[in-house]
């Protein structure tokens, strides 16, 4: 039976392991994945992901990874070991460098999904105008892809903006990770590329980032079941 809570992956964007326990406390059985990205992980190490696996819950470790591919493979490796279920790199690293990391997490944990981060959501057409860099943001998008999933990845992180044309043009079931997902009349804080829960499902995106309209609300838990609401209604819809 199509569960939604194996698509809502909850964005822990805390400082401490007490306030990131607390919101998992508060969201309770509505969601089973959360995000572990730069603050937590800074501010509190591995043990935070560990203590997250031993309580039965599955981590999204984004720390977006890129440096050469040697250096890169070996925090793949850590990162395995951890029991994470998904981890993140930037495509941008080039092809050694995915290739090095998806072949040190298969040979560590096959069950892992490395994902490639193409172009943050809180970038527009101008931002990569200033890096340099010519076409839009989803000729960007297109092209990071496919040289992620050509060398090895499982999935690529991009907005759901793209998503339509990712399946159009780029052939097998790889997964679609989309952050910048706000519900309909949220703030849109710091991101460029937004979509509702329901916009980003239908778009073909296999999972959604949600941190703050979650995190920050007055009830968790409700919360995140009307996103899940969201989802479901899309994938019973035959959308997703």
């Amino acid at each position: 039976m199509y569960d939604p809570r194996q698509r809502l992956i909850v964005a822990l964007d805390v400082s401490s392991a007490a306030a990131a326990q607390k919101i998992v406390a508060a969201v309770g059985d509505s969601a089973s994945c959360y995000k572990v990205g730069m603050q937590l992980y800074t501010a509190e190490g591995p043990k935070v992901v560990r203590d997250l696996v031993a309580s039965g819950r599955k981590v999204f470790l984004d720390l977006k990874y890129h440096d050469i591919p040697h250096t890169v493979a070996a925090a793949v490796r850590e990162a395995a070991s951890l029991g994470v279920s998904m981890l993140t790199i930037h495509a941008s690293g080039g092809g050694k460098m995915v290739r090095a990391a998806t072949e040190a997490a298969r040979n560590q944990n096959t069950a892992l999904t490395v994902l490639a981060v193409t172009v943050l959501t809180s970038f527009d057409d101008s931002d990569l105008v200033e890096l340099g860099l010519h076409g839009c943001v989803q000729d960007q998008v297109l092209r990071l892809s496919a040289l992620a999933l050509a060398h090895g990845c499982q999935g690529v992180v991009a907005s759901a903006r793209e998503a339509p044309a990712l399946r159009r043009e780029l052939k097998g079931a790889f997964a679609i990770v989309t952050p910048g997902v706000r519900p309909a009349g949220a703030e849109p804080g710091d991101q460029a590329r937004v979509v509702t829960p329901a916009e980003a499902i239908a778009a073909g995106a296999t999972h959604i980032v949600v941190g703050r309209p979650i995190t920050a609300a007055a009830d968790p838990a409700s919360e995140a079941r009307a996103i899940l609401s969201q989802i479901g209604f899309s994938a019973e819809r035959g959308i997703a």
